[in-house]
């Protein structure tokens, strides 16, 4: 039997950062599910497939190979044996993922994987759908929020940070647009589990969530 932490939320509130120190903390397996459909987007880029050529899409999304290398402080992430750890970071395949995402036919095939990724392992997951659609059964399921602003705050330092030339605008319209695009997909939409504990992290450190997250799983 293994031990499921669920941790959803929209984009930029802090769910990837409290996610890798609380599975350093705990000995729990992190899996970014969002890794695995940027990969998807990053090969889309790479084979110049549009949007709209959606079988192709699909057809990368069953044959793709990704392996994810866990490491203390960060994943180093394989594509067809490949190292793209930095790349699916760009803002080429950020203004894409969701709307790939969105496919059905790539949502299925990347649960799919998810879900082996994670058999066996005591495992903490964030993503937009985790507690609702790849694990509705997880041990402890938690909702992370925080307000537009600060989301692209967030994101907008971040990117800054990577040498990402980009603005604030374009980092809030952006975000706005993925929050639209991941409430209303057909599979996976993001949503509050009926059974989630919602943890607001507008205000509050890095270090706040994580101990207060922390004191969730151990109760």
């Amino acid at each position: 039997m293994s031990f499921i932490v669920g941790i959803d939320g929209p984009a930029g509130s802090g769910k990837g950062t409290v996610t890798k120190i609380i599975a350093n903390r705990l000995g729990l397996t992190n899996i970014d599910t969002g890794i695995t459909y940027r990969c998807v987007a990053l090969k889309c880029l790479k084979n110049q497939i549009k949007l709209e050529e959606k079988d192709k899409i699909i057809n990368i999304a069953n044959n793709i190979n990704i392996v994810i290398d866990n490491r203390e402080n960060s994943d180093i992430v394989h594509l067809d044996g490949e190292d793209v750890t930095q790349e699916i970071r760009s803002k080429e395949v950020t203004s894409i993922v969701s709307q790939i995402s969105s496919i059905k036919e790539v949502r299925l095939a990347m649960v799919e994987l998810q879900r082996k990724l994670a058999k066996g392992k005591d495992i903490i997951m964030e993503g937009r759908d985790i507690c609702t659609y790849v694990f509705p059964n997880a041990d402890v399921k938690i909702y992370l929020e925080a307000s537009l602003e600060e989301r692209a705050n967030r994101r907008y330092k971040e990117m800054k940070d990577k040498g990402i030339n980009i603005s604030f605008e374009e980092v809030k319209h952006n975000i706005e647009m993925r929050d639209k695009n991941d409430k209303e997909k057909e599979i996976g939409a993001l949503k509050l589990a009926q059974d989630s504990i919602v943890v607001d992290t507008t205000n509050k450190t890095i270090s706040e969530v994580v101990e207060e997250i922390i004191s969730i799983i151990k109760r």
